[in-house]
Order: C-alpha cells, then sequence, then structure tokens
C-alpha cells in the first residue's frame, strides 16, 4: 500500500478565497485588480494567457470584471474574465460606458469626419458618445454643436469664462460612477479639462508613464484611475489623437444604425438594402435634402461607408489596415 505523504502545518493551513473584481491595469503578465477598497497583483491562468488556434483564450483588459483566487500565502491569481458590454482593440479597454470626444473650435480646426468617426464606433460598441467643445473664447461656435445636438447626442460647452463652471458639474454628474475616457486632439483642450475635472489626474498619469519607463503618451497600455466623485476615468494613449487609425471598422451593413438621427427615416426606405448614400427613394436622403438631417453628418457616413463597402464577408473578423 502506497503511504500517503505527511501534509505539513503550512500546507494544512493554506487556503483560498475567490472574489470578483474589476482590472484596473495589466502589464508585464501581472494583473491589478480592485476587490472592493484592496488591489491584488495577480498572475493569470494558463487558460487566459496567450493565444492561437488551440483554445478560445482571452486577454484580459483593463476594465475587465474579473474572478480571482486570492490565497493566504499572499499570492493571487486571475481565474477568469466576466462577459464583457463592450471592448475596444485599441486603446485596450473593456467595459467603457462614456466617450466624451473634445473638439476644439480653432487651433486646431474641428473636423467633422473624425468626430463622427469616434462617435459611430461608440454607438457601434454600446458606449455613450458626448461632444465636449472647447476654445469658445478664442471662436464662434458657429452652430457646430448644434449639428451634434439635432443628431440627438448630448454636446457641452466648456465654456471657462463662466465663473460658475457650470459644465464641469454637468460632465462629473456622466462620469459619475461610471468608466469613460476621453478622446481629443493635441491642442484640443483635453488636459485642461481633465485637470479641471479631476486635480491631481494628470500627476497620477504622469508618475505612472515614468514608472513604465516610457514617454507619457507612448505606452499602449491603458489603466483606470478612481474618481472622488465615484467611478473610474481610463488613462487611454490610444485616444491622445485623432488621427483616425482604428484598428476596427464599422462594417457597411451596420454603419447606419450608428448615426441614431436616421432611425426614423430608414424603415421608409423605397427598397431593402438601402446604402443610404445615393439611391431614388432613400428615405434617409430626402430628410437630408429636407434639412431634418444634417449633411454634415451625413456627408461622414457617406465617407466610412466608402471606406468599408469593399470589405468582403469572409474578411470581417480580421484585422484590417486603413484602406
Amino acid at each position: 500500500m502506497r503511504r500517503m505523504k505527511k501534509q505539513t502545518s503550512s500546507e494544512r493551513s493554506l487556503h483560498t478565497v475567490q472574489l470578483e473584481g474589476m482590472i484596473i491595469k495589466g502589464i508585464g503578465g501581472f494583473y491589478y485588480v480592485e476587490c472592493g477598497d484592496k488591489v491584488y497583483e495577480c498572475r493569470a491562468r494558463g487558460v487566459l494567457r496567450g493565444g492561437g488556434a488551440r483554445s478560445a483564450r482571452i486577454t484580459p483588459l483593463a476594465g475587465d470584471r474579473c474572478v480571482i483566487s486570492v490565497h493566504n500565502d499572499g499570492l493571487a491569481s486571475l481565474d477568469s474574465v466576466l462577459e464583457r458590454r463592450n471592448f475596444l482593440m485599441r486603446p485596450p479597454l473593456a467595459n467603457l460606458d462614456n466617450l466624451f470626444i473634445v473638439v476644439s473650435l480653432c487651433q486646431p480646426q474641428p473636423n467633422a469626419l473624425i468626430v463622427d468617426r469616434f462617435i459611430s464606433l461608440a454607438e457601434h460598441k454600446g458606449i455613450e458618445p458626448v461632444v465636449v467643445i472647447t476654445k469658445l473664447d478664442l471662436a464662434e461656435e458657429n452652430g457646430f454643436g448644434d449639428i451634434y445636438r439635432k443628431a440627438g447626442l448630448t454636446v457641452i460647452n466648456a465654456d471657462y469664462s463662466s465663473q460658475s463652471r457650470e459644465f464641469l458639474d454637468e460632465i462629473r454628474v456622466i462620469m459619475k460612477n461610471k468608466i469613460s475616457a476621453f478622446a481629443g486632439n493635441t491642442g484640443a483642450g483635453k488636459s485642461t479639462l481633465l485637470n479641471a475635472l479631476c486635480p491631481g489626474l494628470d500627476r497620477e498619469t504622469g508618475e505612472t508613464s515614468k514608472k513604465l519607463g516610457r514617454g507619457r503618451h507612448t505606452t499602449r497600455e491603458t489603466e483606470l484611475f478612481p474618481l472622488d466623485f465615484g467611478g473610474k476615468i481610463a488613462d487611454t494613449p490610444g485616444f491622445s489623437s485623432f488621427d483616425g487609425e482604428f484598428a476596427e471598422f464599422v462594417y457597411k451593413d451596420e454603419l447606419a444604425d450608428t448615426f441614431r438621427e436616421f432611425a426614423d427615416y430608414v424603415p421608409n426606405c423605397q427598397f431593402t438594402g438601402c446604402s443610404h448614400t445615393c439611391e431614388k427613394g432613400c428615405a434617409v436622403l430626402e430628410a437630408v435634402r429636407s434639412g431634418e438631417i444634417s449633411k454634415s453628418r451625413h456627408d461622414s457616413y457617406v465617407a466610412l461607408y466608402n471606406e468599408v463597402k469593399d470589405i468582403k464577408e469572409w474578411e470581417k473578423g480580421a484585422p484590417h489596415s486603413r484602406r
């Protein structure tokens, strides 16, 4: 009869507790998971690491809800990632609630196509897009914000000349208890806005980049920071500029759904499968002609449609470069 190995006292006392939490950062194979008021450093279990065709492995991302095992010897492991509501490839981020698109009226001039590209991607992912307009003290708005208000989007004027700064409270209400990210071109005033909303955040994100040993806007890692008023904000280097270079597309069959003002008109198009770009009997085009839909928004839709119209069905799901 085989003699059983006698357990040591340390082995007998070792036990594991499973906790549910949120990944706030991943770097160098380690994941930092917030469970309540404590953050655990975890290694991912083998089923989560790597990739390839052998199994449906998943790469954990900041923002993922997950289950971890915490041992009484101080070690912890990331066991599983819970179902995501959405995720972005670049910047790598999961379960994002809000995307604030910061647009300056001058220096640089607003680019409607790039703004609409961000809005379309956000709508496709189930993320709420919010347009924030800056530099109102340097240029006339000239109806730019009205284009997006008319489309049913929230538009906030960041008017720093106002003593009340009510726009900051309006943004905080949207961010409270949510995961939010900010996108904005260099010089659009994103940093100024973030510092006004969340004092100390600039210092925290700068220190993080120093620890990584990289330039502040060169790292591809994404980290979530807590907000004093509730919720989290993502430090997203992938949104540090409006370069329009995305690792994923909204395909032509789904694109019209990401322009929310089209919804009331699409069912009235004369032909099934209408592209809403040039067809006779298109209710969307008629709404553009009558001024019910902004021509600027429709022009962006057509430009985005033309980018993806030739992508074949078998190509969907594969990474694409901009064409």
